[in-house]
């Protein structure tokens, strides 16, 4: 099953399949199990490694419903859950996608993964793949994804620069955590990069026979 971005008239999977996860399109129903993840432990895990130098602003339950109810009534295809390959599929984080500057199709993207115990294992990678894939092929106005992240976060720089993203800034210094000093780092593909990467696997994958 598929939705129609109106913006770009191109067709939006309700659903992304990988090789360790797949990504979901949120739905109204998916809600009180979002806002669980997010805010039903008012000093979670995730948070040590999501801009932990930001506070976790703590919102209800009904007004957060009632606010992400009323964006996906209005088309918000901005968010997808993380979900397990399994038999029943379990929510285990969310993508994400703003406008740093839509006039000048600037976009960014991110990713949580809320529960620890899939931290490690190749989720997040898989997870980050399947969003840029999907970005640039349902957004072909936009030149580029990237993300912010900080120095502390040694798993989204490793992670960024596993699947060729290039580090464009590296502001240092910035960012204050536990007493210490931390950069904040900016990662970022250009289509082409992404083009030609996607090309180079198809040749691997599909090596032609002389």
């Amino acid at each position: 099953m598929t939705t129609t971005n109106k913006l770009t008239q191109f067709t939006t999977p309700t659903t992304i399949q990988g090789s360790k996860i797949q990504l979901k399109q949120l739905t109204i129903q998916d809600l009180p199990l979002l806002y669980h993840l997010m805010y039903g432990d008012p000093n979670p895990e995730y948070k040590k490694w999501d801009a932990p130098y930001f506070p976790l602003e703590m919102i209800d339950e009904e007004t957060y419903l009632s606010k992400m109810t009323e964006q996906l009534i209005g088309g918000c295809d901005s968010v997808y859950l993380i979900q397990t390959k399994t038999d029943e599929p379990q929510t285990i984080g969310s993508v994400t996608y703003y406008w740093e500057h839509e006039p000048s199709n600037w976009l960014e993207m991110g990713i949580i993964i809320y529960l620890p115990e899939f931290w490690s294992g190749g989720y997040g990678t898989d997870a980050i793949r399947l969003w840029t894939d999907h970005l640039f092929q349902t957004k072909p106005q936009i030149p580029r994804v990237g993300y912010t992240t900080w120095s502390g976060n040694h798993r989204m720089v490793k992670v960024g620069t596993k699947l060729n993203f290039t580090q464009e800034a590296c502001i240092r210094n910035v960012r204050t955590y536990q007493g210490k000093l931390y950069d904040s780092i900016r990662m970022g593909m250009l289509r082409e990069e992404w083009e030609q990467s996607k090309s180079s696997s198809k040749s691997t994958t599909n090596p032609e026979h002389t």
